[in-house]
């Protein structure tokens, strides 16, 4: 389960304060789908990104599986989101001097994965998005739907609880 409790990020630009998030209840139970929708600016990323821990929010509570995550430390987040969460950024953020195949592996070598299975997990990744053939190539040769692609493939490459 996900919630927050009246979650708040304020940034400070050029001394004036922005409520990006602001008093944000929600509840999302194991197996549901939630979309996040609304307009330009109105804080959805802001969210995601604090729930991500990705980004501390200025007050209120991240609560992942009974757990308040928005009190851990920075290290205990990273091993959080390393082990449970696999992200796909708007903008894909896959390492250019890496192939297909490298970036999908990355999450997987940071957890201690061996070369096995880090190999046959995302050649298995890259045929279920339809790139199995694609594997060798870096992002610059891909096009943009195919970096999407390889995107989630990483994301899911963990086999995280929340994506």
């Amino acid at each position: 389960m996900i919630a927050t409790e009246k979650l708040r990020r304020i940034y400070n630009q050029g001394g004036l304060e922005v409520n990006a998030v602001n008093d944000v209840n929600l509840k999302i139970s194991d197996g549901e789908f939630t979309a996040v929708v609304g307009p330009s600016g109105s804080g959805k990323t802001t969210l995601l990104n604090c729930i991500g821990g990705l980004d501390n929010p200025t007050s209120g509570k991240v609560i992942i599986d009974d757990e308040v995550i928005s009190s851990y430390s920075s290290d205990k987040m990273i091993k959080f989101r390393l082990n449970n969460i696999g992200f796909v950024f708007q903008a894909y953020n896959l390492i250019p001097v890496l192939t297909a195949k490298e970036n999908i592996e990355m999450i997987m070598l940071m957890q201690g994965y061996n070369k096995k299975d880090m190999d046959a997990r995302s050649c298995e990744l890259l045929n279920e998005v339809g790139m199995g053939k694609m594997g060798k190539r870096r992002p610059a040769q891909l096009s943009g739907g195919q970096q999407q692609r390889v995107a989630v493939a990483r994301a899911l490459a963990s086999k995280p609880k929340f994506i």
